[in-house]
């Protein structure tokens, strides 16, 4: 491919490594003498310190022994011919044997200088120059041979001479070059091979991990990367294949969401139309007692029955009216405030089976009317925390509920289950089942299990909305169940701890 990552390493690696050896060769030819040489200044003046100090170190038997092991070493370690003679020329110490060949090269230094150069085939030049020395370049054209040479005085006043052969390094660094050239293109050849094979190899997981992509990228979240590799590559593949899983559980938690708002789109749709149908139940209901106020006020202005037992009636019909539409209105206002969070919820502690025997109490008159009975629990008080007022509230709509639904045995049973740290509060009546598919709907406002029924002793559909909106306001639970003969609700309430077993009283 053109665009091959493995190509183009291949080819940023070869050109790295041709500019190392295109560096390495122009180092080579402009910077290799001028080392060698400064290297060979180096040699000479280290020398010199060397013999200075031991010739200044008079008053030692073993001088000239030493001195003779140092010209020794000099001369097998760096090629160094040393001659050092006192000032009437007479030869104190040498390393080479050709004693009159230099000391004729000291005598050419000593006699030429401050000349420029010698005459001839000799060619020097002056690499350094202290006050007791000098070092020199100097070439033999006759016989084409370079030579580094220091001579000067010691600190003792003899006279010196060292002489160090230089190659010829100019032709050295042309082959040295042609050398380098040669296994730099050499190295360039198999290094682009190898790295070619090499970087090919290493690819390759990514051109898998690539098609892997362009799977994901069409929702196919089974393919897996295959490789038990650490290396980047291998923990980007399992990145992948939790990148994969990620989003596989993730499109199925948005395909569950869709659904989940489908059904809640389907829910707002069924509210909205039971809205309309409560908003024209409540018409219907606040109609008739509005025109019955209304149809008595005017009675009354108009003196109809000027006696006054009539005017009496007159009066308690519009109040037991206006009572009514009263108690639909605080009902509402009640639920709404429950919903948005607006009801202050007190927490006390009291005794649940108080408050259950009052709101039963009050109920009586209506369970007779329905000829029916009620059975409650019976046993010492029951402490619980919660909002005392919304609790009875929540009594009240459920045996409201079961009065109003009351058949068969027309028999009402409020029975209480402990669960460890909580209280199971249950209200079972006698009479017709819910049907099962409207089991979870029965707490949904405005809604009526029958439709008919309910209309006829005034209900709303939003007594149960608020039993609902009473236990998530306290963190509680609420169900309804069907049973063999009837139909039962229940909550469920915090217990208080241990309750007193003389004292009917729970104080906080």
């Amino acid at each position: 491919m053109k665009h091959s990552i493995h190509i183009r390493f291949t080819l940023i690696f070869t050109t790295i490594i041709a500019a190392t050896i295109a560096a390495c060769l122009f180092a080579n030819e402009f910077f290799l003498e001028d080392y060698y040489l400064s290297n060979k200044q180096k040699v000479l003046m280290s020398a010199y310190e060397d013999m200075n100090e031991f010739l200044t170190g008079s008053g030692k038997e073993d001088e000239a022994d030493n001195m003779r092991q140092l010209l020794q070493e000099l001369r097998e370690s760096s090629s160094i011919s040393v001659l050092i003679i006192d000032k009437q020329w007479d030869a104190l110490y040498y390393s080479d044997p050709d004693v009159m060949g230099m000391l004729n090269k000291l005598r050419r230094y000593i006699f030429t200088e401050g000349k420029d150069g010698f005459s001839g085939a000799w060619i020097q030049e002056k690499k350094y120059e202290s006050d007791s020395y000098s070092i020199m370049l100097t070439m033999d054209q006759a016989i084409n041979a370079s030579y580094m040479d220091s001579w000067g005085f010691f600190d003792d006043g003899s006279l010196f001479l060292m002489s160090l052969p230089v190659e010829s390094i100019r032709e050295s660094v042309s082959i040295s070059n042609k050398f380098y050239l040669l296994v730099g293109v050499t190295a360039i050849l198999l290094s682009g091979a190898l790295m070619l094979y090499m970087t090919r190899k290493l690819t390759r997981p990514i051109q898998e991990l690539s098609a892997i992509s362009e799977q994901m990228a069409n929702l196919n979240f089974q393919v897996r990367y295959q490789s038990e590799s650490q290396d980047e590559v291998g923990i980007l593949g399992n990145n992948m294949n939790h990148l994969s899983d990620a989003l596989q559980k993730a499109i199925g938690e948005l395909q569950e969401a869709n659904e989940t708002l489908k059904k809640d789109i389907e829910e707002k749709t069924q509210i909205d139309d039971m809205r309309k149908e409560f908003l024209s139940n409540v018409s219907h209901e606040l109609k008739t007692p509005i025109a019955i106020i209304q149809g008595y006020a005017e009675g009354l202005k108009d003196c109809i029955n000027e006696d006054e037992e009539s005017r009496d009636y007159y009066c308690d019909v519009i109040m037991d009216e206006a009572h009514k539409m009263n108690q639909m209105v605080q009902k509402l206002l009640n639920l709404n405030q429950l919903e948005f969070g607006d009801a202050l919820t007190e927490m006390e502690t009291f005794d649940i089976m108080a408050l259950i025997r009052g709101v039963v109490h009050a109920s009586e008159i209506l369970v007779k009317q329905k000829e029916g009975s009620i059975l409650l629990p019976e046993g010492e008080p029951v402490c619980v925390r919660a909002d005392e007022f919304m609790i009875e509230e929540v009594l009240k709509n459920y045996l409201s509920n079961a009065i109003h639904h009351l058949d068969g045995e027309k028999r009402i049973q409020v029975s209480l289950e402990r669960m460890e740290k909580r209280l199971k509060v249950n209200v079972f009546n006698t009479g017709s089942q819910i049907p099962p598919e409207d089991l979870d709907k029965v707490w949904i406002k405005f809604f009526k299990v029958d439709k008919a029924r309910t209309r006829e002793y005034g209900g709303s559909g939003i007594g149960l909305s608020i039993v609902k909106a009473i236990m998530d306001n306290h963190q509680q639970s609420c169900g309804v169940e069907n049973k063999e003969d009837g139909v039962e609700f229940w909550f469920t309430l915090e217990l208080a701890g241990e309750e007193p077993a003389v004292d009917p009283f729970c104080p906080d």
